[in-house]
């Protein structure tokens, strides 16, 4: 099988990662999947397009898992070139996959932001019609522009993508005096984004209220860019705070383990928000912002969730799970 990627993210690329860890697991199960990246950024569509035809000359009836999100096939969200792409691949006979990474079309009020959304669903309604299989990371039902009974299409959460944590790294046995711990993980756009720099503060100052001592962490993407805008906004609160910005996936693991809450304000929780789906892997109880594709199975992981942007219920809900132990282990 052939995991065929985009362009790579910078700092972190968790399609990537996703892949890595889908294909040792399928090693384990006694099948091959090589991670092919394709060209495109580097080299331009019609250098790519002829790049990919000469490496594809062997993949008559394999599967290729085409990793798709908007900004992987274009440097700008219009990913008509993902296509061709696919386009190639059906010439060359081979079995076609897509798994949508990013389902939803991108949001705005622009008249750019508008012509973006509707070129991004006709793309991905194109390219389910082309693939034999699909798999979306969030319940098939909520997304838009799936046809009616798509057979095609299966709801397949994301991994967590980092290692899970011994049992001997679990914070159960904390010693005495230790700070309460809330953890972040990724801030979009180092906090130039939305509400969540202020989100953020205003639910670490509710919990030091009723909690001391208290720490404060960040990491992963953005985390060090939105450092300064959040210790301004923690001014005059009595919390810790280090902001550790992108770990080592090991790291990343003991950090969230050694945490008693993780706190989610980067939009709605989705079973495709993968920095979710670690905190769960660590044993994490959340407190997240919900909304329409907050569903099953993420309802059923120890998740308290808030309507979307309602900061005092969110500072409710974090005091609630850090001052009441039993609600959660």
């Amino acid at each position: 099988m052939i995991a065929l990627l985009g362009r790579r993210d910078s700092p972190t690329d968790a399609v990537e990662d996703y892949c890595t860890h889908l294909s040792r697991a399928l090693k384990a199960r006694g099948w091959a999947l090589h991670l092919v990246r394709v060209p495109w950024a580097e080299q331009g569509w019609w250098s790519a397009l002829a790049w990919l035809w000469r490496r594809s000359g062997q993949w008559r009836d394999q599967w290729t898992l085409v990793q798709y999100t908007a900004l992987s096939w274009s440097r700008h969200g219009f990913p008509v070139g993902v296509l061709a792409l696919l386009c190639t691949l059906k010439v060359r006979h081979a079995r076609l996959a897509v798994i949508f990474h990013d389902p939803g079309a991108y949001t705005g009020t622009r008249l750019i932001d508008r012509a973006r959304r509707a070129c991004q669903r006709w793309v991905m309604r194109t390219a389910y019609r082309w693939a034999e299989r699909s798999i979306v990371n969030v319940p098939v039902g909520s997304v838009s522009w799936l046809p009616p009974n798509p057979a095609k299409a299966a709801f397949i959460p994301v991994g967590a993508n980092i290692p899970a944590p011994s049992l001997a790294q679990h914070n159960g046995h904390r010693p005495p005096g230790r700070p309460k711990v809330i953890a972040v993980f990724g801030i979009t756009g180092g906090g130039a984004v939305g509400n969540e720099i202020e989100d953020i503060a205003f639910a670490a100052s509710q919990a030091s209220r009723r909690l001391q001592p208290l720490r404060l962490v960040t990491l992963g993407r953005g985390s060090k860019e939105a450092e300064s805008r959040l210790r301004q906004a923690l001014s005059g609160v009595k919390i810790e705070f280090a902001a550790l910005g992108v770990l080592p996936p090991e790291e990343v693991s003991r950090t969230l383990a050694d945490s008693d809450a993780l706190l989610f304000v980067r939009g709605q929780i989705s079973t495709q928000r993968w920095s979710v789906i670690a905190g769960i892997a660590c044993g994490l109880p959340l407190v997240a912002y919900s909304g329409p594709h907050t569903a099953h199975p993420i309802t059923e992981a120890g998740v308290i969730q808030v309507p979307q942007g309602d900061r005092q219920e969110l500072g409710k809900a974090l005091v609630e799970v850090l001052t009441d132990e039993p609600l959660w282990q």
